[in-house]
């Protein structure tokens, strides 16, 4: 641990001067030295370890889902595009709620930069399973309306039959939202609900709409089926419209007047993925409360390694003094608990962050999302260990350093 160098101040054989210098601890050693000790006290320092790994596998988990929901969002918009409006009938100047022409879907139809539109109207009529159940029980679902370029306007799909057609939209039958289907009991067509006191038979039902849940919890049917049948006034109370994305704000701005150019104040406008959108932002908040609580379980988890050390310098003290007997030097004693202390925090985060990884990606692929995990999220987690464990080993390691020999040694 020592070694001898010339030093005018002592005199040695032959008349030399000498001095002891403490031998260098090269950051190899100070790594084996370190893991020697914890390898000595496994179930301590698994448990130790534990703590941390909790805290960081809770924050890599949280952003990683948080980040892989919003990452699905993004993607639905892409898929779904952001150029779509809604037209409503707002209210009018006595509060009364208003109605859009019968005229209107064509009058959007004719606006230059518009490729797609498609209408719905909103009828006062229930469906049920069968003729038994009460008109009360509706189960959320209403009866519209809508026109046969309705799909290819929303950009949905069929889950099972079809859509409907210019033969098909003149008889009584329907398309269910995928809601709907569900709540009625229909998973494929050919079967039958009861609408407005007579059978209508169910032609298909959609896949999920996410810029349109209310069509999701929709019986669809025909215009003219609606008329004949329920007695539906022809008034649309939703119109659908796809531009091209350049001209989405040029054409929000002239759909009230092109709509009801008599009363314009009358027409409500907006944009569906507008609510995506802002969904994918709204899970930022909730991330931020679930990281709160990942650090609070990372500072017991830095508590726990603390602890640890303490109990470690007061169990080794003989140690302590053995080794300051044979030359190690006060820092080199300090270096090697603080070493400790991160060694077993590393242990936790890396554990940890494995964890919170495996986390994201299982409930990402549970809920068919892409599995995301941010490259800072697992940055972030080694330097949060890397913290901790400086924190947690400092007091530790000064308390072993100031440890003299013989006090060391002569500790029962």
């Amino acid at each position: 641990m020592t070694k001898e160098t010339p030093d005018e101040s002592r005199s040695g054989r032959g008349g030399r001067r000498t001095r002891l210098t403490p031998a260098r601890l090269r950051p190899r050693d100070v790594v084996r030295v370190s893991a020697g000790g914890l390898r000595a006290r496994p179930a301590r320092v698994v448990l130790s370890a534990l703590g941390i790994a909790i805290g960081i596998a809770t924050m890599v988990g949280v952003v990683g889902v948080s980040s892989s929901s919003r990452e699905d969002l993004l993607r639905q918009l892409d898929r779904l595009g952001t150029n779509m409006l809604t037209v409503q009938a707002g209210r009018t100047l006595f509060g009364e709620e208003a109605k859009l022409p019968v005229t209107a879907p064509e009058m959007v139809r004719r606006i230059t930069p518009v490729t797609a539109a498609a209408a719905t109207g909103l009828m006062d009529a229930t469906v049920r399973r069968t003729d038994r159940i009460s008109e009360d029980v509706t189960g959320g679902i209403v009866v519209q309306a809508a026109d046969d370029e309705l799909l290819d306007t929303l950009r949905g799909t069929m889950a099972a039959g079809a859509w409907l057609n210019a033969a098909t939209e003149r008889y009584p039958a329907v398309v269910l939202g995928s809601v709907a289907a569900e709540r009625l009991g229909v998973s494929r067509p050919g079967g039958q609900v009861w609408i407005g006191g007579r059978w209508f038979t169910v032609l298909g039902v959609l896949a999920p709409l996410p810029l349109a849940p209310e069509i999701e919890r929709s019986a669809l049917m025909g215009f003219a089926a609606a008329e004949q049948y329920l007695g539906f006034d022809g008034h649309p109370t939703t119109i659908y419209e796809r531009s091209a994305d350049e001209a989405v704000e040029d054409v929000r701005a002239v759909l009230p007047g092109t709509v009801n150019p008599e009363n314009p104040e009358e027409v409500d406008v907006s944009r569906p993925s507008d609510a995506l959108t802002a969904k994918a932002a709204a899970t930022g908040a909730f991330t931020e409360l679930m990281l709160g609580l990942g650090a609070v379980a990372l500072l017991v988890g830095g508590v726990g390694v603390a602890n640890t050390m303490v109990i470690s310098v007061l169990e080794r003290r003989k140690e302590i003094g053995l080794r300051r007997s044979l030359g190690a030097t006060r820092g080199q004693v300090r270096v090697q608990f603080l070493a400790e202390s991160l060694l077993l925090s590393a242990l936790g985060g890396v554990v940890g962050a494995a964890l919170g990884a495996v986390a994201t990606a299982g409930y990402a692929m549970s809920n068919g999302w892409p599995a995301v995990v941010p490259p800072w999220a697992v940055g972030g987690a080694v330097g949060a260990t890397l913290v901790i464990g400086t924190l947690a080993g400092l007091y530790p390691a000064m308390r072993a350093a100031r440890l003299s020999p013989t006090e060391a040694l002569t500790t029962t």
